[in-house]
């Protein structure tokens, strides 16, 4: 009986870590790799320049941004508009959002208008801040606060302090 019972714990609790999704295995599922990832080791080294797009909304680029984002957003971004950040179609230009899958998305319309060097950053702001790198709000200062994008998406962010959207922002 005790062997059974045994069993069975075994099996349910396999059966649940193997049904847990890895951040891979999420990217893989949602993106296409249209755009090559830059990781956030890689854009963290002082010898990689490069023009730095939040894909986010301006509540999440409000609560904390990657130093020196400029915030393009994602439901209302406007290709001419950033297009006057960008200087040639050659500079190496990262896209990041929360996660990889808005970014995406963006860096593919910009691919589209002929920029050449153009990356997601891979696992987005909350791979970066899992990677203890820092995160600055509006008035330049550290936090470690990060806009989640929603309750299921802040599973993905191991590091910082989770900052839940406003349930009541869309209501009148």
């Amino acid at each position: 009986m005790k062997k059974s019972i045994l069993y069975i714990f075994v099996l349910l609790f396999s059966a649940i870590g193997f049904s847990q999704e890895n951040l891979s295995e999420l990217l893989n599922k949602l993106n296409t790799k249209s755009v090559p990832y830059i990781s956030v080791q890689e854009l963290a080294m002082p010898k990689t320049k490069a023009i730095i797009l939040d894909a986010r909304e301006i509540d999440e680029f409000q609560i904390s941004h990657i130093k020196g984002a400029f915030h393009i957003g994602f439901n209302n971004f406007n290709l001419e508009e950033t297009s006057t950040l960008l200087k040639n179609k050659q500079e190496h230009i990262v896209v990041y959002c929360s996660l990889g899958v808005r970014s995406e998305r963006i860096a593919e319309q910009l691919h589209k208008a002929g920029y050449t060097n153009v990356r997601n950053l891979y696992g987005g702001i909350f791979e970066w801040k899992n990677n203890n790198f820092p995160t600055y709000n509006l008035e330049k200062e550290e936090t470690d606060d990060v806009h989640t994008f929603s309750e299921e998406w802040s599973k993905w962010l191991h590091n910082g302090n989770k900052i839940y959207p406003n349930p009541n922002k869309n209501l009148k």
